[in-house]
């Protein structure tokens, strides 16, 4: 009898440390802030453009939002952008399509073809490279002059 009681002590002792080994684990990665920050300031996704920032020495100096007859999304996977601009009023189309790479505070997309206005801007240069202030439901793209200095940003909100 005492030897069925300690087994079964044993036993119940044993699947109650692996039941806390395990929450243990799930609660330490559910409250590690690296991997909450990680999972939230991801590019991956569709972002709708709500407007623009213009900068004087690194100061935002004047701001404007989107018409609301006009749109343009981006949307990334792990590795790849695309973009597009809706003008009714312009028959010109605008897209883009390439790959990108997030490092930090800098977002550079390559871009591989694009509508036939996009393609001519393409041919001069393929390679666009901003500074990225990334949130987890919004971004600004900081287009940077030659100094390293701000001039305009694009802003933008998640989608999906």
């Amino acid at each position: 009898m005492k030897s069925k009681s300690l087994l079964l002590i044993i036993v119940l002792l044993v699947a109650l440390s692996c039941k806390n080994e395990s929450t243990s684990k799930e609660e330490s990665l559910d409250n590690n802030p690296t991997t909450i920050e990680e999972k939230n300031n991801h590019l991956k996704g569709t972002w709708e453009l709500t407007g623009f920032y213009n900068y004087k020495d690194n100061v935002v100096v004047d701001s404007f939002e989107m018409n609301p007859e006009f749109r343009q999304l981006k949307m990334y996977t792990d590795t790849k952008v695309m973009w597009c601009k809706h003008r009714p009023a312009d028959s010109s189309e605008w897209f883009g399509y390439g790959t990108y790479k997030y490092d930090g505070g800098q977002l550079t997309e390559v871009l591989d073809f694009g509508s036939a206005v996009m393609d001519e801007v393409i041919a001069e240069k393929k390679e666009f490279i901003f500074e990225l202030d990334l949130h987890p439901d919004k971004f600004q793209q900081i287009e940077l002059d030659e100094d390293g200095n701000r001039i305009y940003s694009e802003n933008y909100v998640r989608v999906e």
